[in-house]
């Protein structure tokens, strides 16, 4: 006697999937950008990202190309909301707000807005793993899937000027980071760039755990590469910014249901 029929599965259109979305408005766009602003400072401030009042996140606005939405000079990166981000211009002069901008730290973000018009995020703090491994001088080996996701699609500044104040810096700083999404800033720390703020913070958030890896395996052993042909395709795979967003979205759901007084 023969069982049950099975079930038929669900054809794909019925299933949920969560893709970009589409803006009907500029001003739409501009809320959109400001919501995964300050909610990717609050999973940074989770992650102990920030150090004092070094650190920052920038999204470029979609109306105004060479102005930037940023978060507020000295408060916790957990305290950040919608409202309480500042629209700076390229010279980091306050537009719309109630606070300072940190100069020093928006003048690499401006130099690399500036030189990527394609970012529409710049990413960089001073996390734990990422200085360590700025200490060595040091790019991500391709020793994991993760890791791959940086193989020959990130640099090192290869200088360490002190506190950065000029233009001039930021512009050598642009250079170094090219067309690449990170940059290991040598004695200093990391900086990431995405086409979506979600995208610059997974990748700085996938990038400092990758730094951690890579010291916890040397400081076990001798650890073994991944070749290669196998890691260019890993980051063919895994390198892209599409793929970035879609690994984002469950921390962006956990921090928005969490903490909905972030988008107020």
């Amino acid at each position: 006697m023969s069982g049950p029929t099975p079930p038929l599965p669900l054809s794909t259109d019925q299933l949920q999937f969560a893709m970009p979305p589409m803006h009907d408005s500029v001003e739409d766009e501009r809320r959109h950008r400001k919501e995964r602003l300050a909610g990717a400072l609050r999973i940074f401030g989770r992650n102990g990202f920030e150090d004092g009042v070094s650190g920052h996140i920038t999204a470029r606005d979609p109306e105004f190309s060479d102005c930037f939405w940023v978060n507020p000079f000295g408060m916790p990166f957990g305290h950040v909301t919608v409202s309480d981000l500042v629209l700076v211009n390229q010279d980091g002069q306050v537009i719309e707000g109630r606070y300072h901008v940190n100069q020093a730290a928006f003048t690499v973000h401006a130099q690399v807005h500036a030189a990527r018009p394609d970012v529409v995020a710049v990413a960089h703090c001073h996390s734990v793993h990422g200085r360590a491994l700025a200490a060595l001088g040091d790019l991500i080996d391709p020793l994991t899937q993760e890791s791959c996701a940086f193989y020959e699609d990130a640099a090192l500044y290869d200088a360490y000027t002190g506190v950065t104040v000029d233009a001039e810096e930021g512009r050598r700083i642009a250079a170094a980071l090219g067309s690449r999404k990170a940059l290991v800033l040598r004695n200093h720390g990391l900086l990431t760039v995405g086409g979506s703020v979600d995208a610059a913070a997974w990748w700085f958030l996938s990038m400092d755990r990758s730094c951690r890896v890579q010291l916890l395996a040397r400081a076990a052993g001798r650890p073994v590469l991944i070749e290669h042909k196998l890691a260019v395709a890993t980051r063919e795979q895994l390198g892209g910014d599409l793929v970035a967003w879609i690994n984002y979205q469950p921390l962006w759901r956990e921090v928005t249901r969490s903490e909905p007084d972030l988008l107020g």
